[in-house]
């Protein structure tokens, strides 16, 4: 599998272009009865010494109280008056162990209604100098850092319906995982935004196991 992109300056300058041209959609007409949430695209280096660009993914605890067990992206509920941003930097503090500010901002997309009852607004963060990333035992099973290339493979993304809906379902296959939305339809929305395309996943159904 080729390298697509090298973390590096040229390549945080392009995700900062992509994300500035993308005009995000919030979802004003979804929110009533909604919980806020954020969610963190963190980019770092992949683990493998290639100087390859990669994102994070967590495994969701087995003691979690909903979505146990479940493939994430780092994030959770937003505190009372607290922004995505400010959210999404606690989140990947308290489950990660990474500090990073709101100069590590590239962008943020569109938010995103779940079936689970929550709109959740994903932010595009950059991780210059990664140190070891220490999970949090009682939020996180394991991680793992997703070369983009993985993303971008013929065959990773394909969509598939349900009988108890007739919106499609996203499915992306990467690193010998099947991600599901909302975590697919987010990652789908930032692989969109880095090719220069405005693609809305609001609609992008999920699997009937992420409704509760």
């Amino acid at each position: 599998m080729r390298m697509l992109y090298r973390f590096d300056k040229t390549f945080r300058n392009l995700v900062v272009r992509r994300c500035a041209a993308f005009t995000r959609i919030p979802a004003i007409d979804k929110t009533h009865g909604l919980k806020r949430a954020a969610v963190a695209v963190t980019l770092v280096e992949s683990e493998d010494g290639s100087g390859e660009a990669a994102f994070v993914l967590t495994r969701r605890g087995r003691n979690l109280r909903t979505h146990k067990g479940q493939y994430a992206l780092p994030g959770g509920r937003c505190e009372e008056g607290e922004t995505a941003v400010a959210a999404g930097l606690r989140e990947v503090q308290e489950e990660l162990g990474l500090c990073l500010s709101a100069n590590d901002v590239l962008g943020i997309l569109d938010d995103y209604p779940t079936r689970s009852g929550y709109l959740v607004t994903p932010v595009v963060f950059w991780a210059a100098q990664t140190p070891p990333l220490v999970p949090n035992p009682e939020e996180v099973a394991s991680l793992y850092r997703i070369p983009l290339a993985e993303i971008a493979r013929a065959g990773a993304i394909d969509f598939t319906i349900i009988p108890e809906s007739d919106r499609r379902i996203i499915r992306i296959r990467m690193n010998g995982l099947l991600i599901h939305a909302p975590t697919a339809a987010m990652i789908y929305q930032f692989h969109e935004v880095l090719a220069g395309r405005s693609t809305r996943v609001a609609d992008l159904e999920q699997p009937v196991f992420a409704w509760r």
